[in-house]
């Protein structure tokens, strides 16, 4: 069987979460399944039948062990992004060409000491808190596109 084409697969439905805390400094986390070092906000799919805020609630706590969080923000649209060549076909089980995310501002609530991301479904190795113009440069760089986007729709209530 030939390996699926871009062109002929779907993306992926998925929330992103731009988590941040009382001084708006924005939650990244270490990704344990590169080769490089590749930090990202948490972000995961949406389960059929489910809307994108019960999916964020339910991808933080799955992803950094916390739902102390309050929702601030949607973003007015869905932002997509492809994945590189070498990758279709090979991560979520070969289904989707990559993500459709519905991002979501959220305001981290609670003590640094709550989160963990040593899960039953760790993503990440370690985190930490960044002020907005330090993300871009941490990101994949085929994510750095809609991160820009989330980044800006939010900025007004990010740290500089």
């Amino acid at each position: 069987m030939s390996k699926p084409t871009a062109e002929n697969l779907p993306y992926r439905p998925a929330v992103g979460m731009m988590l941040l805390n009382r001084d708006g400094l924005v939650f990244v986390g270490k990704r344990i399944d590169q080769t490089q070092e590749a930090w990202q906000m948490p972000q995961g799919g949406i389960d059929d039948g489910e809307d994108p805020k019960t999916a964020g609630f339910r991808e933080l706590e799955e992803e950094i062990g916390t739902r102390n969080v309050e929702l601030v923000r949607e973003h007015p649209d869905w932002l997509l992004y492809d994945l590189p060549s070498h990758l279709v076909g090979v991560v979520w089980e070969g289904k989707y060409r990559g993500q459709r995310l519905k991002w979501l501002a959220m305001r981290f609530l609670g003590r640094d000491s709550e989160i963990n991301v040593a899960t039953s479904h760790a993503e990440f190795s370690e985190w930490k808190w960044l002020k907005s113009a330090d993300v871009l440069r941490l990101v994949v760089p085929f994510k750095r596109d809609i991160y820009a986007a989330a980044l800006t729709a939010f900025d007004d209530l990010t740290a500089k």
